[in-house]
C-alpha cells in the first residue's frame, strides 16, 4: 500500500511538496522585494515548480500530492487479496450484469459511483451494497474540469456525494477517487476534513476508450498477485467490436484467472481492519 491514512487522522498534514512548494512561492516573493533584479530567477523557480505540481496532479498513482492508496495493505496481500474496483456507475443496463458476474464468483467487488447517477438509480444503488459490496464516493457530477476546481469547487463535488450516497445506501463512503485520476493540491485537504482516503490503482485496462477485450484483459491479469488494486468500469464502458460492453466480456476472465491463481477479491474498506 501506498500512502494509507488512519481513519483516526483528522488533522491535514501538507505532503513534502506542497510544503516546498509554499517556501518556495514566499522565497521568491522575498528575493524580489530585497533585491528586484532577481525577479527572472524568481519567476523561473516559481513556474518550475508550477509544473511539477501539474505533473503530479497529472499521475493518478502519485503520491507527492498526499497519501494514495496504490495497492491494499501489507496483510491483506499476505493474505492473497486483491481489489476489483468499477468505476462510474451505477448504470441500469451494466451493472446488474456486473452483479451477477460477482455473484457467481462469490467476489465482493468496490463501486465508485458518481452521486447524481446514485440519486437517479437508487435502487441499483442500494442493490450493490445489498450484495455484499462497497459504493465509495467519485465526485457528484465526474465533470472532465474535477482537477481544475479550487478549495470550494472540490469540496463541494466531494462533499455532495457524500451526501447522495450515505442518504441513499445508509452508508458513508470512506474512500474517494477522483475522475480520471486526475487531482491538485487543493485535494488532500478537503479529503482530511472529510475523513476520506483517496485510492486509485495499481493497473488499468483503459476499458472506457478500448475495444479490444483481450488487450485490457491481459493489462490487468498479467503478473496477477495479492494486494492489487485493478481498476475496470460499468460506466462509460467502451463497446467490443461484438457490441458487448468490454467490462462484461473481461470481468469472467479476470474473475476465472483471480480464483485459478488462488486469489480473493474483496472490498477495499474490509482491508481496513
Amino acid at each position: 500500500m501506498s500512502g494509507s491514512r488512519s481513519s483516526a487522522q483528522k488533522h491535514w498534514r501538507p505532503a513534502p511538496l506542497v510544503t516546498g512548494s509554499a517556501t518556495l512561492h514566499l522565497a521568491a516573493i522575498a528575493a524580489t522585494v530585497v533585491r528586484p533584479h532577481v525577479w527572472p530567477w524568481a519567476l523561473g523557480a516559481v513556474v518550475a515548480d508550477h509544473l511539477l505540481l501539474t505533473a503530479a496532479g497529472l499521475w493518478p498513482r502519485s503520491t507527492l500530492l498526499g497519501p494514495n492508496w496504490t495497492r491494499l495493505p501489507r496483510s491483506a496481500a499476505a493474505r492473497g487479496s486483491v481489489a476489483i474496483t468499477i468505476d462510474d456507475g451505477p448504470d441500469p443496463d451494466i451493472t446488474p450484469r456486473v452483479l451477477s458476474l460477482l455473484d457467481q464468483y462469490q467476489a465482493k467487488a468496490t463501486f465508485f459511483c458518481i452521486g447524481a447517477r446514485v440519486q437517479r438509480y437508487a435502487d441499483l444503488a442500494r442493490e450493490i451494497v445489498k450484495r455484499g459490496h462497497a459504493v465509495e464516493n467519485h465526485s457528484q457530477r465526474h465533470g472532465h474540469n474535477f482537477s481544475l476546481l479550487g478549495p470550494r469547487g472540490i469540496a463541494d463535488e466531494i462533499r455532495s456525494a457524500q451526501e447522495s450516497i450515505t442518504e441513499v445506501t445508509g452508508i458513508r463512503p470512506v474512500f474517494f477517487r477522483a475522475p480520471a485520476g486526475l487531482r491538485n493540491p487543493f485535494l488532500d485537504p478537503v479529503l482530511t476534513r472529510l475523513d476520506l482516503r483517496l485510492a486509485s490503482w495499481t493497473r488499468r485496462g483503459f476499458d472506457t476508450v478500448r475495444q479490444d477485450a483481450d488487450r485490457v484483459f491481459n493489462k490487468l491479469a498479467r503478473n496477477l498477485e495479492g494486494g492489487d488494486i485493478l481498476l475496470l468500469h460499468d460506466g462509460h464502458a467502451a463497446r467490443s467490436r461484438s457490441g458487448q460492453p468490454v467490462v462484461l466480456e473481461v470481468l469472467p476472465r479476470l474473475l476465472a484467472t483471480v480464483t485459478e491463481v488462488k486469489l480473493r477479491p474483496v472490498t477495499l474498506r474490509s482491508t481496513l481492519t
